[in-house]
């Protein structure tokens, strides 16, 4: 007869494979934690992002509206929450064969937040980000009836040498006093220069119309000019707008 059989004892875990678990823990953790943390910060990228294309929306209206063709006295308030405004020195051009017929240093006021760019200039509106830019209001120079239309926007600018918004929100008005002086030039081969840091979304825009565009530095600033040539001679009805253009912070 044999006996009764002895009871097996429990398995014990070493202190190597013990510490081996907890480390495993541990790791788990970590990873667990840095995902939650990467979520978080990008879901605080894209909340973020998403306020400065509103804003950007906000200041392409509100710019269309400030530039907008007529004169008289006109007053636009922007409501903006980060980003800053100024106005820089840009130049508008039209040429013939034998060289400059009309220069405007027409000037271009800037929003700018982050990526966000939106740009007030000879009568267009363009806004840029880190993807592309595009014109949102189309300028005032396109052929028609055989003429050459040429609408520009002269900034003259007081108060605009940068306001930052420095993070809190701030009302910046715009208010435009425009006088306007047309002219009637006889028919040649004209080509309109627009000096531009976006040179692509005028080339872009220009073709779009049926011109032709080359790039020229007429000033030696490293700024460059899309030139567009429109085929064929042709009259021009030049409309110079020279705004009076207030930048003041609140309303």
């Amino acid at each position: 007869m044999t006996g009764a059989g002895k009871a097996t004892a429990p398995a014990t875990i070493s202190g190597d494979r013990a510490q081996t678990a907890v480390v495993g823990v541990a790791i788990l953790l970590g990873l667990t934690v840095l995902a939650v943390g990467g979520l978080t910060a990008t879901a605080g990228s894209i909340v973020e992002d998403g306020a400065a294309s509103a804003s950007a929306t906000r200041v392409s209206d509100d710019l269309e509206t400030a530039l907008a063709p007529g004169g008289g006295e006109r007053e636009t308030t922007v409501e903006l929450a980060t980003g800053t405004v100024s106005v820089v020195n840009r130049t508008v051009w039209l040429l013939d064969d034998d060289g400059v017929v009309w220069a405007g240093h027409a000037g271009a006021i800037t929003y700018a937040d982050g990526e966000h760019r939106v740009t007030g200039f000879a009568g267009a509106v363009v806004r840029s980000d880190e993807r592309r830019s595009r014109v949102v209001a189309p300028s005032r120079i396109a052929p028609a009836d055989g003429a050459l239309y040429v609408g520009v926007p002269v900034l003259n600018a007081s108060g605009a040498d940068g306001i930052a918004t420095g993070d809190h929100r701030l009302a910046v008005t715009l208010r435009t006093d425009a006088e306007t002086d047309r002219r009637r030039l006889p028919a040649a081969e004209y080509r309109v220069g627009v000096e531009t840091t976006t040179p692509a979304v005028w080339e872009r825009h220009f073709r779009e119309r049926g011109a032709t565009t080359t790039r020229r530095d007429f000033d030696g600033d490293g700024v460059p000019s899309v030139v567009a040539s429109f085929e064929g001679e042709r009259e021009v009805h030049l409309v110079v707008h020279d705004v009076r253009l207030d930048v003041a912070v609140g309303r």
